[in-house]
C-alpha cells in the first residue's frame, strides 16, 4: 500500500479553481497514490501566519500553483516562503499552459516547476 502523504497546496484565491480540480482528480479511485488537502480553504482573521505555519509544518509535502497572479498573493508567497523556512518539500506547479508567469518570484527560485500532470506529482510525492 502507498504511503499516505499529507501535502499542502498552496495557490493565489484566484486561481482556487487549481487546487479544487486537483483535489477532486485526487478522490479519483485510480489516482496512483494517497494524500490529504491541508490547504487553507477559507482566510484566519487572526493569527493567522502562525496557524498557517502550523499547518505546513504537519505536512509532508507542499504544491504550489504557479500562474500569472502569484507574483501578487502575498497569501500564497507566504506559505510557500514558509514550507522554504520549515524545510517542507516544495514542488511548482504551472496551472495552466497559457497563464504561466513571465519570471518567477523571488520566492520560487531554485524551486522546481514542471507541468500539472500526474506523473509529475506521482514522482515528487514518492520523493517524500
Amino acid at each position: 500500500m502507498a504511503k499516505h502523504h499529507r501535502v499542502f497546496i498552496a495557490f493565489a484565491v484566484e486561481d482556487k479553481w487549481a487546487r479544487d480540480r486537483l483535489v477532486g482528480q485526487a478522490a479519483n479511485q485510480r489516482t496512483p497514490f494517497e494524500w490529504t488537502d491541508m490547504s487553507v480553504k477559507q482566510p484566519w482573521e487572526t493569527d493567522w501566519r502562525n496557524r498557517c505555519r502550523a499547518r505546513i509544518k504537519g505536512c509532508d509535502g507542499m504544491i504550489a500553483f504557479v500562474t500569472r497572479n502569484t507574483a501578487q498573493a502575498t497569501g500564497q508567497l507566504f506559505e510557500i516562503r514558509t514550507a522554504r523556512e520549515e524545510g517542507i518539500p516544495l514542488i511548482g506547479m504551472y496551472a495552466t499552459q497559457d497563464n504561466r508567469p513571465y519570471s518567477l518570484p523571488v520566492e520560487l527560485q531554485g524551486v522546481a516547476v514542471y507541468d500539472w500532470t500526474w506523473p509529475n506529482i506521482s514522482a515528487f510525492l514518492n520523493r517524500i
